[in-house]
């Protein structure tokens, strides 16, 4: 269906596509939002009297006669404020308080403090674990659950595939013993921690992700066999593991509030009663924080002194990579009293605009996934890179932007699949596969009423085959198009987004511009879609001669995207020939070379070099030495690729056309065929050639992990072998042991013939 009505090599996932509509969904919420402007003042001041005489302190100003001052929190993402309670300040109010103030005497008008205690996280789960390593080490998921395989199959770490967060009772006693040793026996609670899943759809088969052993190995005695990422995650996990079982941190949270007239603001020329709040935490216990302190998702709503909106995935971050708000510092107030006199050292007005809610991360994602509880761990990363693959969501940062094909994709299973992209019939459905996993559903009964539908639901009302029935009925121009506004329209082509708007003059042709790719969704403004038609190449633009043909080369913006080409002298034709004639003539003379442009490359600004390169492709890479056949590195519809007679293999990269080798060719030939659009990744390592198939020897990441290979003998490495380590000589000796095992011949099936039933014997005829 989406290959008829979107584009083809699309796929729609029951997870996936509900995980490109969140980020589908976060985008329009992007797109929509109408920024608010709002002014606050903070205020330096300090104790007059007590112990702490002379001791400074900020306080953010809070109420107006009894009024509170508005924060970003209390602006719709329309730019209205939710509330008539709060009052905006703007800069010409928030500057007059700030002089009306000056020389104004304050006092502590309240004084509140309470008790300060914060719990451990849990162990690792397969999600949490994605989530934290995204946050603090900037890993992408597929990279974490690559890294963890690792440390698990060399057997650093326990089995990184769990929904549990339950530790075994050896591991209880390795991370109480070793929290203990490190830091003393006061950070150990008197009884072991025990965490429960939270998800209850979890799968507990295995323990929490841990550092392996009934004896925990801390990063410096493992920092001598592993480094890099390994080191890094394995490091994110002890810590994560001893802190599980180590004593709460404690301490106290003081508020104050300060109060004072601010003469001339008041109705009729009063004065206005103004409050300034602030709040300080002091740790007196760190506990647990003195191993680990988890991470946290962007804060839409902190007050992020870089300016940054959340677009890229990041905000002002602790260094962990969790957001911190300006207010979350922890600080210690001065000891105060009710009554008593602060001085205020220096005011200032501070000027804010609201923020966007943020573009979800992985860690976020994976989060939105788990709460609604959609999907497995042991699936997360898979989606991931899934809908990256396809082309719905590419990373910006830490941040994952949709693509105008995602936009269509969600539109079209919104508007006429809506209960397949419906998350709590996602979440139903996970449930319905483990009941019907477990034996307690019927599998012929359930797949029964999801096709054909029995009236008695929304999801079973009508079923699949009635949706698939009425495809002939999906408008596949409407569904790829996206108002813009002013009448522009963004439509999704079969060679990528492009604008089309009214005609420059009535009854002209509509104006056309592409997108470039680097365009996020919410920035594609009016303005923005105006600028670019303005922007655009009418007609040919003129690169320069080709020195070896003398001949013109143009750049062009086609029905199928931009593209170069020569222009050729018209063909002399004798005008006495007969129509059909003249038609094969011009069908026998030379074609302009033509080529598209690549992917990186814009109309604007291409050079003559840039398409004499284009324009030398297909190039002739060498001869197939067994074949005698030419293999060329051209570009294709769905990419760069190799061709030798019938049998194409796809390529890495575009740059990899005009500079991939014969040897490097042989190489990828000599891999297994994969599937369309499953790029030919390069070796982790090269290691020469092997003597006895006179092949190169390289290492590459499998699905099933590392592996090394000749091209025609494949041998995975041992657990004791990493890529990085293992030598020429290993992998000399692991294919030879692999070509001496014999392969296990099958004996041949026997079919015994049919027994054949004797006809049956017809009655015959009655005589007449």
């Amino acid at each position: 269906m989406l290959w008829r009505k979107v584009r083809q090599g699309l796929s729609a996932g029951r997870v996936q596509s509900v995980a490109t509509r969140l980020v589908v969904e976060r985008e329009r919420e992007r797109m929509a939002f109408c920024a608010a402007d709002y002014w606050d003042v903070v205020g330096e001041f300090a104790a007059v009297v007590g112990p702490d005489a002379g001791e400074s302190f900020r306080a953010r100003l809070t109420s107006l006669d009894g009024r509170r001052v508005a924060s970003g929190r209390d602006f719709d993402d329309r730019g209205q404020l939710r509330s008539g309670d709060a009052v905006q300040l703007d800069e010409a109010s928030a500057g007059a308080l700030v002089a009306a103030l000056d020389g104004a005497d304050v006092t502590v008008r309240s004084l509140e403090t309470k008790p300060y205690t914060r719990r451990p996280a849990a162990p690792f789960t397969t999600s949490t674990l994605q989530q934290e390593a995204s946050r603090k080490l900037r890993f992408g998921s597929r990279q974490t659950m690559r890294t963890a395989q690792t440390l698990y199959e060399n057997g650093y770490i326990t089995y990184m595939r769990t929904d549990s967060p339950v530790l075994s009772t050896q591991a209880i006693d390795a991370a109480r013993r070793q929290a203990a040793e490190l830091y003393g026996p006061e950070y150990v609670p008197d009884a072991p921690r025990v965490y429960a899943a939270k998800n209850k759809g979890a799968q507990e088969a295995h323990e929490a992700i841990r550092p392996a052993g009934d004896a925990f190995r801390t990063p410096a005695e493992v920092s001598r066999e592993i480094s890099g990422d390994q080191f890094r995650l394995y490091e994110l996990i002890w810590k994560r593991t001893v802190a599980s079982q180590m004593a709460d941190s404690r301490g106290s949270t003081a508020s104050v509030r300060l109060g004072a007239l601010a003469p001339g603001l008041g109705a009729g020329g009063s004065a206005q009663d103004v409050v300034f709040s602030a709040s300080g935490t002091v740790i007196t216990f760190r506990g647990f924080m003195a191993a680990y302190e988890e991470g946290r998702d962007v804060d839409r709503y902190a007050d992020r002194a870089d300016g940054t909106d959340g677009a890229d995935g990041t905000s002002g971050t602790d260094g962990a990579g969790g957001a911190k708000d300006k207010d979350d510092v922890q600080s210690r107030l001065p000891q105060l009293a009710e009554g008593d006199a602060v001085d205020p050292r220096g005011l200032e007005s501070d000027g804010h605009r609201t923020s966007p809610p943020p573009r979800f991360t992985e860690a976020s994602l994976i989060k939105a996934l788990e709460e609604r509880g959609i999907g497995r761990p042991s699936t997360y990363a898979a989606t991931i890179s899934v809908i990256q693959d396809r082309g719905y969501v590419t990373s910006r940062g830490q941040a994952l932007v949709p693509s105008w094909l995602a936009f269509a994709v969600t539109r079209l299973l919104e508007e006429h699949f809506d209960w397949l992209v419906d998350y709590d019939f996602t979440a139903e459905m996970e449930n319905d596969l483990d009941a019907i996993a477990a034996g307690d559903k019927e599998r012929v009964a359930w797949l029964t009423r999801f096709y054909f539908g029995d009236g008695t639901g929304r999801t079973e009302g009508e079923g699949l085959r009635h949706l698939v029935d009425d495809l002939g009925e999906i408008d596949a121009r409407e569904v790829n198009s996206i108002p813009i506004g002013d009448g522009i329209t963004l439509r999704v082509g079969r060679y990528g987004p492009y604008l089309e708007g009214p005609p420059e003059v009535e009854g002209g042709e509509p104006r056309r511009a592409s997108v470039p790719e680097d365009l996020a969704p919410d920035e594609l403004t009016v303005a923005k879609a105006l600028e670019l038609f303005e922007t655009q190449v009418d007609g040919d633009l003129v690169l320069g001669e080709d020195p070896s043909t003398a001949t013109s080369i143009v750049a062009r913006s086609g029905r199928f995207g931009p593209y170069v080409t020569e222009l050729l002298p018209e063909p002399e034709i004798d005008p006495g020939l007969s129509a059909a004639a003249k038609k094969k003539a011009l069908a026998a003379a030379p074609k302009p070379r033509t080529a598209s442009l690549l992917k990186s490359m814009q109309l604007q600004t291409i050079t003559l070099d840039d398409a004499l390169r284009l324009l030398s492709l297909p190039r002739v890479v060498g001869l197939d030495p067994e074949s005698g056949e030419p293999i060329t590195a051209q570009n294709g519809r769905y990419g760069p690729y190799l061709k030798k007679g019938t049998d194409s293999r796809t390529l890495a990269s575009e740059e990899a056309m005009f500079d991939v080798t014969l040897e490097e060719a042989l190489a990828i030939y000599a891999q297994p065929k994969r599937g369309r659009g499953t790029a030919t990744t390069p070796p982790l390592r090269e290691l020469g050639v092997d003597p006895t198939s006179e092949r190169p020897i390289v290492v590459k990441e499998g699905r099933f992990g590392a592996y090394v290979t000749d091209g025609e003998t494949n041998r995975t490495l041992p657990r004791d072998v990493t890529p990085e380590s293992i030598t020429p000589e290993q992998a000399i000796e692991l294919l030879a042991e692999k070509r001496a095992q014999a392969p296990t011949k099958k004996k041949p099936t026997v079919r015994k013939p049919a027994a054949r039933k004797p006809a049956a014997k017809k009655p015959a005829a009655a005589k007449r």
